[in-house]
């Protein structure tokens, strides 16, 4: 998280110094109300997102399966597994029932997914987004808005963050 702040300060700290020597005050107002309000939001989601995560690991709602949730996706009938499985001729229709019943295992109830919408509705995410939505009216009615830098600089921070979680990944 260190880096990430660092970062992003550095390239802000860029922004500013290149775009005020290059006396271009409209793009400077925009780069930095867009930037700062997508770092925000950037910053919010990975801080509610972890704090989910812990919550649950305390916890104990997260499992341990033997398979992990790519091998489920990558191969959700187990026909790679290392271990074969008994091939036992079955019918069509206990195939069917064995599936419906998987299936109904499967779904999720309405108080699973409102726990996992809990860091969609964050305090630090609904306030970013306040930042976004108040500096974009507020270029707007001021006539200081410039959608091309605007919209170049909101995304900026999104294009850092995976850059340095990437390195960071590369360095484990």
């Amino acid at each position: 998280m260190k880096q990430l702040l660092l970062a992003l300060g550095v390239v802000d700290i860029f922004i500013v110094v290149i775009l005020y020597l290059l006396g271009a005050e409209y793009w400077l107002v925009n780069a930095q109300v867009a930037y700062l309000s997508s770092a925000l939001i950037m910053l919010g989601s990975i801080k509610s997102y972890k704090n989910m995560v812990q919550g649950r690991l305390e916890v104990g709602s997260i499992p341990d399966d033997e398979r992990d949730t790519l091998d489920k996706l990558e191969d959700p009938y187990s026909l790679y597994d290392d271990e074969p499985k008994d091939n036992d001729e079955k019918t069509l229709v206990e195939v069917v029932k064995e599936e419906r019943a998987n299936l109904k295992k499967s779904r999720r109830s309405f108080l699973q997914t409102t726990k996992d919408a809990k860091p969609s509705f964050s305090f630090y995410r609904l306030g970013a987004y306040g930042v976004l939505i108040f500096g974009f009216f507020y270029l707007n009615s001021n006539h200081l808005l410039r959608l091309i830098p605007y919209f170049s600089f909101l995304m900026l921070p999104s294009v850092i963050v995976v850059i340095v979680l990437m390195k960071s990944l590369d360095k484990k």
